[in-house]
């Protein structure tokens, strides 16, 4: 039987006990924990596992409060967090320990809802267990083979725009500057006006992003320029351990025609390859993201609720959004910026 013990670490003390484990993600560093704490307003929770007098690792989670509703996440939708979930020695269940954390958080903390996605556990596992699931679908990318190979990989029409944009002057700055945010971010707003929909996050979490992970050496910030100095697309990846992840890309569109994205996708795969990440994942399921090489990938993401009718006013919640992101993207189009209300919609409800 696993039993589930909170336990409190210094930052040092955590990243410490996590670089035992070569499964570890991005999204468990505490750097990272600490900018969902501040954008999601949420309460990190860090648990030890037991099974008899052998600890078998750990849990990453935060806890929120939503309409007086308590709920843990690990992660949650909205919080532009992909894989938390477990560090768990070699032979140890998953699917026991998120039964085991899931009984702890509605029995001991109170919590009216779970949600967890373990990057290491398999659809397969998930289908054999108890547990209800909805499949997340992301595109990855092997850096195992050498960059002649990865770059092989891609569609020959990458290949070619590949080698335009390097023949249009194109360059590619890695940034460590205040005014990243605003470039990136006004780049983003325009990607989404394009579809007629608003971003579905802040300025102010991009903000947050890079205040906490780019100190740790873990984030990477991509500009790409042309001859005339002026910044046409952006990228921001992260990294750790045997994975690198893509956490936003954003272009102008009136530069499309110089091909900025494929340069600095190319910049990302080669920057984190020689970081010794094994892979790369595009992080959403934009059918576009093949043509870089990329294979689908499908992991298990468990949502359970104390109350069933808690499960339908979460789904609710998502398509309310999703309207909502729609109605202000079109106000976005007739008054030339978004409305200042949006941000605060983002922020609290960006699935």
């Amino acid at each position: 039987m696993i039993t589930v013990s909170p336990v409190s670490f210094t930052s040092d003390e955590w990243r410490s006990r996590i670089s035992e484990f070569p499964c570890r993600t991005i999204y468990q560093h505490p750097a990272w924990i600490s900018f969902v704490a501040e954008t999601q307003h949420a309460t990190p929770f860090v648990a030890e596992l037991h099974e008899g007098n052998s600890r078998i690792g750990y849990f990453t989670g935060l806890t929120f409060q939503r309409f007086g509703i308590k709920v843990m996440g690990s992660p949650f939708p909205g919080w532009s967090t992909a894989y938390m979930g477990f560090h768990l020695e070699e032979g140890v269940k998953r699917t026991d320990a998120i039964i085991a954390v899931m009984q702890f958080a509605f029995h001991e903390l109170s919590c009216a809802h779970m949600e967890c996605m373990d990057r290491s556990l398999s659809v397969e596992d998930a289908a054999h267990s108890s547990l209800p699931y909805n499949l997340y679908t992301s595109f990855e990318v092997d850096l195992r083979p050498d960059e002649k190979q990865i770059l092989a990989n891609m569609s020959r029409e990458k290949r070619t725009n590949l080698r335009k944009a390097e023949k249009s002057g194109l360059y590619i700055e890695e940034a460590t500057d205040d005014q990243f945010a605003d470039d990136y971010y006004k780049q983003l707003r325009e990607v989404f006006s394009n579809q007629g929909l608003t971003p579905t996050y802040s300025h102010g979490r991009v903000q947050a992003l890079i205040k906490h992970m780019l100190p740790t050496g873990n984030l990477l910030l991509l500009r790409v320029r042309d001859r005339e100095g002026r910044c046409i697309a952006t990228n921001i990846s992260l990294g750790e351990s045997t994975r690198g992840y893509v956490w936003g890309a954003a272009s102008l569109r009136e530069f499309q025609i110089l091909r900025p994205n494929e340069l600095i996708f190319w910049h990302t795969f080669r920057y984190w390859k020689a970081r010794g990440a094994q892979f790369i994942d595009l992080t959403g399921n934009a059918e576009y993201k093949a043509r870089y090489g990329a294979y689908r990938i499908h992991l298990p993401w468990f949502q359970k609720s104390k109350y069933p009718l808690l499960a339908q006013l979460r789904n609710s919640a998502r398509e309310l959004f999703r309207m909502k992101q729609r109605i202000y993207g079109k106000l976005s189009a007739s008054h030339g910026g978004a409305p200042a209300a949006m941000d605060w919609r983002a922020r609290d409800l960006h699935c």
